[in-house]
C-alpha cells in the first residue's frame, strides 16, 4: 500500500500542484511566491518525514492571503487522499516543539471532524513579514480539508519567526506520529472516521 497522492487546483486567484508521500524521508521541493511559507513547509516536510513537492502561483499583487490559504487547502486535501481508508493509522499525534526561547505544544486527531484551536496571540513582526493571521488562515484551510482536529498552544515566547517555526515543526512531528501504521483496523469505535 503506497500512501502517495497528488492534486492540482486552479482558480482565478491561484494555480497549485502538489504531491506527497506519507512514507517518505522528508525530501521536499517547495516553490511558492511566499518565501517564508516555503521555509515553513520545508520544516513541516522534514520533521513529518513526508516527501513533499509544491509548485504554486498566486495573485500576490493583491496580497499573499489567497495563495497561503489555498496551499493550506491543497495540503490538507492531498494528505487526506494519501491516507486512503485510514485503516491502521495511530490517528492521534502530539508534540512539544521548542525553538530557542519559544515553546509550542501541538495535539491533533485525524478525526474527520475539522476543528482548529490556535492559541497564539498576535505578534508583530517586521513590515511585510508572514504574520500570525497568515498562519491561522493556512491552518484553517488545512484542517478543513484534511478533516483534522488541531490544537496549537503557544506556551511562551515572543519572537514571531521562532513561534512560527515551532508551530510548523510541531505540526510535522505530531502528524508523523498520527499517520503511523499500527495495525489493520480503523482506529474508531463507531467503525468510521467522519
Amino acid at each position: 500500500m503506497k500512501r502517495k497522492a497528488s492534486l492540482k487546483r486552479k482558480t482565478k486567484e491561484t494555480d497549485i500542484e502538489i504531491e506527497i508521500n506519507l512514507d517518505g524521508k522528508g525530501n521536499y521541493n517547495i516553490e511558492t511566491p511566499v518565501g517564508f511559507l516555503n521555509h515553513m513547509l520545508e520544516l513541516f516536510s522534514k520533521f513529518a518525514k513526508f516527501d513533499l513537492k509544491i509548485k504554486a502561483k498566486g495573485d500576490i499583487e493583491v496580497d499573499t492571503h489567497h495563495t497561503v490559504e489555498d496551499i493550506g487547502i491543497c495540503l490538507g486535501s492531498v494528505i487526506n487522499k494519501a491516507l486512503l481508508d485510514k485503516k491502521g493509522i495511530k490517528r492521534f499525534g502530539f508534540s512539544s516543539a521548542p525553538m530557542d526561547e519559544v515553546l509550542v505544544n501541538v495535539s491533533l486527531d485525524i478525526s474527520g471532524r475539522p476543528f482548529l484551536v490556535f492559541n497564539v496571540p498576535i505578534i508583530k513582526g517586521r513590515e511585510g513579514s508572514f504574520e500570525i493571521e497568515d498562519a491561522r488562515e493556512f491552518l484553517r484551510g488545512f484542517v478543513n480539508h484534511l478533516g483534522l482536529t488541531l490544537h496549537i498552544n503557544l506556551v511562551y515566547g515572543e519572537n514571531l519567526h521562532h513561534v512560527l517555526e515551532a508551530v510548523f515543526k510541531g505540526l510535522g512531528l505530531a502528524l508523523k506520529e498520527a499517520v503511523k501504521i499500527e495495525g489493520k483496523k480503523l482506529p474508531s469505535t463507531k467503525g468510521k472516521i467522519d
